[in-house]
C-alpha cells in the first residue's frame, strides 16, 4: 500500500496503478505540448526568420544568425534546469511540472506578436531573443519534472525504462504537432505564410496551455517525494548539494547525450536549411518526410525503453551511439542520392538509432542520482548537453558545409560525438532492475 502526502492517504493497488496510470498520461501530453512549443521555434527558424529578422544579410549569414538566436534556448536550458531542479526538490513535482508548462506556452503565444525587421529594425531580433531564452528556461525545468511524475510512481524495478520512456515519447509527439501546424499553414500562398501566417501556429500554443493544465491539476504527488517530506529529508539546497556530491553523474550524463541530441537537431532542423538550400527540395517534401519520422518514433521511443529493462540500459543505448555514428554517413549519402524515395527514406529512419538512445536514457540518467537530488541532478545533466550537442549542432553543421562544401563533414561530426557518447556510457553505473535506496518497493 502507498502512502501520500506525508502518510495521510493511504492507496490500495489498484489506485496506485490509477495514479501511475494519470501520471504518464499526464506527463506524456504535457511533455508534448512543451516540446511542440520548443520545436515550433525550430522548424520555423529554417524557414522564415533568416527572411524577416535578418533580411540584408547574406543567405548565409542570415542562416547562421537566426541559428544563433535559435541556440540561446539551449544555452537557457541549463539555467532551466537549475531554477526548476532546485524547486522540484524542494516544493514538488507537480507544483514545478505546472509552472515550466506556463511559462513555456506563454513565451511561445508572445513569439506571435514579434514584429519583424520591417517594422522595429533589430529590436524584433532582440525580443524574439529573449523570447527563445524563457522557452529554453521552460523546457529546462520540464524534462527532469516529467521524467520523475512517471518513473517514481512504478513499483516495479524492472518496468522503470519503459515506464520513463514515456514522457520522452512528447518529444516525436511534439515534433510531429509542430510540423503538421507549420504544413497545415504553409499552404497558403508563399507571401502570406512568410507576412503572417507563420505566427498562428505560435498562437495556437495557448490553447494547447490549458489543455496540458487541466490534465496536470488533477495529478498527485509521487510517492517518493511525498516520502521524504514525510521524514523531513528535503534538501535546502539540492541544486548546490548535487554539484558538490555528484559532479561525476552530472557530467557523464550531458556527454552521454552527445550523440542523441547533436544528431537529433541536425536531422529535424538542419536538415530544411541543407535540403531546401542545397539540394532544393520542396519545403512540403521536407516536412512530410519529418513528419513520418516522428510517427516511426512513437514504436522506437517506448520499445527502446522496454527493451533497456530486459538487456540493460547501457547495452542498449552504446547500440544506439555505435549506430547513429554509422548512420551519419548513410543518411548523406542517400540525401545526396538524387533519388525523392531514398531521400525520404533517409529523413523517415533518422531519428530510429536517436530512439534507441532516447527511450532508455530518461530512467538511465535519473536512476544515477539520490531522490532527494534527483530532479535537480538529472536535469541539470540532461540539459547541459544543450550548450555542448543540441544548440550548436545546426550552427556546427551549417559552418562545417559551408567550410568543406560537403555533407560527409557534418556526418564527421556526428561520428565524433558518437565517440564521446561511448566515452560517457561506459563510465556511467548501470540501475537497471535494481531498487533504489528503497524508493521503488
Amino acid at each position: 500500500m502507498t502512502t501520500i502526502h506525508g502518510g495521510t492517504a493511504p492507496l490500495s493497488s489498484s489506485e496506485h496503478q490509477i495514479q501511475l496510470r494519470r501520471a504518464v498520461i499526464a506527463s506524456t501530453i504535457g511533455t508534448a505540448i512543451e516540446w511542440y512549443d520548443f520545436f515550433l521555434y525550430s522548424t520555423v527558424t529554417g524557414l522564415v526568420f533568416a527572411k524577416l529578422f535578418f533580411p540584408h544579410s547574406d543567405p548565409w549569414v542570415g542562416t547562421l544568425e537566426a541559428f544563433a538566436i535559435y541556440a540561446v534556448g539551449f544555452v537557457a536550458r541549463p539555467v532551466g534546469a537549475a531554477i526548476f531542479g532546485h524547486y522540484g526538490d524542494r516544493i514538488g513535482r507537480k507544483s514545478t511540472l505546472i509552472a515550466t508548462l506556463l511559462l513555456m506556452g506563454l513565451a511561445t503565444f508572445a513569439v506571435a506578436l514579434v514584429p519583424t525587421y520591417e517594422s522595429i529594425g533589430i529590436w524584433g531580433a532582440v525580443i524574439l531573443t529573449v523570447l527563445r531564452f524563457i522557452q529554453g528556461v521552460g523546457v529546462g525545468g520540464e524534462w527532469g519534472g516529467s521524467v520523475l511524475m512517471s518513473m517514481e510512481w512504478a513499483r516495479n524495478d524492472n518496468s522503470r525504462g519503459l515506464i520513463a520512456s514515456w514522457p520522452q515519447f512528447g518529444v516525436p509527439c511534439g515534433l510531429f504537432l509542430a510540423n503538421l501546424a507549420v504544413l497545415a499553414f504553409s499552404q497558403m500562398s508563399g507571401e502570406q505564410f512568410l507576412s503572417w501566417g507563420w505566427r498562428i501556429p505560435f498562437a495556437l500554443s495557448l490553447i494547447l496551455v490549458g489543455v496540458g493544465l487541466y490534465i496536470r491539476m488533477g495529478i498527485l504527488e509521487t510517492p517518493v517525494f511525498a516520502k521524504l517530506l514525510a521524514e523531513r529529508k528535503v534538501d535546502k539546497t539540492p541544486m548546490l548539494t548535487v554539484i558538490r556530491q555528484h559532479p561525476k553523474e552530472i557530467l557523464l550524463s550531458a556527454f552521454a547525450r552527445m550523440a542523441e541530441q547533436a544528431p537529433f537537431y541536425i536531422f529535424t532542423t538542419y536538415v530544411f536549411t541543407y535540403g531546401i538550400g542545397t539540394l532544393k527540395l520542396s519545403r512540403d517534401f521536407l516536412l512530410w518526410a519529418v513528419l513520418a519520422a516522428s510517427v516511426l518514433s512513437f514504436i522506437s521511443i517506448p520499445l527502446s525503453g522496454h527493451i533497456s529493462d530486459r538487456i540493460g540500459r547501457k547495452k542498449m543505448y552504446m547500440m544506439g551511439a555505435v549506430t547513429v555514428g554509422i548512420f551519419g554517413f548513410v543518411y548523406f549519402g542517400m540525401l545526396n542520392s538524387g533519388s525523392t524515395v531514398l531521400i525520404f527514406l533517409a529523413v523517415f529512419l533518422s531519428l530510429v538509432p536517436h530512439d534507441m538512445m532516447y527511450g532508455p536514457q530518461a530512467a538511465l540518467i535519473a536512476e544515477s542520482f539520490t531522490g532527494r537530488l534527483r530532479y535537480s541532478g538529472a536535469s541539470l545533466g540532461y540539459q547541459l548537453a544543450s550548450v555542448i550537442a543540441g544548440g550548436p549542432a545546426p550552427l556546427i553543421a551549417t559552418a562545417l558545409y559551408a567550410k568543406y562544401g560537403s555533407a560527409y563533414a557534418v556526418a564527421g561530426y556526428i561520428l565524433a560525438c558518437a565517440v564521446i557518447t561511448l566515452i560517457a556510457c561506459a563510465m556511467m553505473t548501470d540501475y537497471t532492475g535494481k531498487d533504489i535506496e528503497g524508493e521503488y518497493e
